[in-house]
């Protein structure tokens, strides 16, 4: 399958950055990184390489750096496969049709409008007591916030293309697809069980997806 120039380099610069940042800067431990957390010891190096992943801006650990290298950190093997495997699905058919500047835009602008919902959520969840203040020092990290968004933006520009799923094994449109896994991330994220995913962060790729797809096609800047 033919990749696209921007999505190929994304792809590129992804597995790289997983890769050098493992050898490189390292893995926290696990004990020290809780310790972080609750600080209760430690310093900011001993988080290894999510230093690079993004923190709560409340958190002593944030840095401005980490709202754009959060997008190229990966917690394991399987996130960046997953990551990677929608990128290189449905990135390229959405950069063919918008052009190359369009789609590296669009895939920027949506990973930083995963954050604005996230930090939002985060923000009333601690205000409210629904969360801990120290969930501030928790990490996050990972494209699924854009890939979320060249998700949406794949389902506007191509609603009636058919997606084949694996599980289950069912084929739907691709406007169905998309609001369907969009609603299923709303429901995980209101949901009183923590799986350690932002499931808001997802929300917000989406959401600010489909809202620069409207405005664009409001200009007549696409179709």
């Amino acid at each position: 399958m033919y990749i696209s120039d921007v999505v190929k380099n994304l792809l590129i610069i992804n597995v790289l950055a997983f890769i050098a940042t493992k050898m490189l800067m390292g893995e926290p431990d696990p004990q020290t990184m809780m310790m972080l957390v609750n600080e209760q010891g430690g310093t900011f190096t001993d988080f290894g390489r999510y230093m690079l992943a993004v923190f709560y801006p409340a958190s002593e650990y944030f840095r401005p750096y980490q709202i754009v290298t959060y997008m190229f950190m990966h917690g394991d093997l399987s996130h960046i496969f997953f990551n990677m495997f929608a990128l290189y699905m449905f990135g390229t058919p959405v950069e063919m049709a918008w052009g190359p500047k369009r789609f590296l835009t669009f895939y920027f602008a949506t990973g930083f409008g995963a954050l604005v919902l996230q930090f939002l959520v985060q923000y009333i969840e601690i205000q409210y007591g629904m969360q801990s203040p120290m969930s501030a020092n928790i990490p996050m990290l990972g494209a699924s916030g854009a890939v979320f968004g060249i998700l949406a933006g794949y389902g506007m520009q191509y609603p009636n293309s058919i997606i084949q799923l694996i599980i289950p094994p069912v084929r739907m449109k691709a406007k169905y697809f998309v609001i369907i896994y969009a609603a299923l991330e709303v429901i995980l994220g209101l949901s009183p069980f923590q799986t350690g995913v932002a499931h808001f962060a997802h929300v917000g790729g989406a959401l600010f997806g489909v809202l620069m797809v409207l405005y664009w096609r409001k200009k007549g800047e696409i179709y």
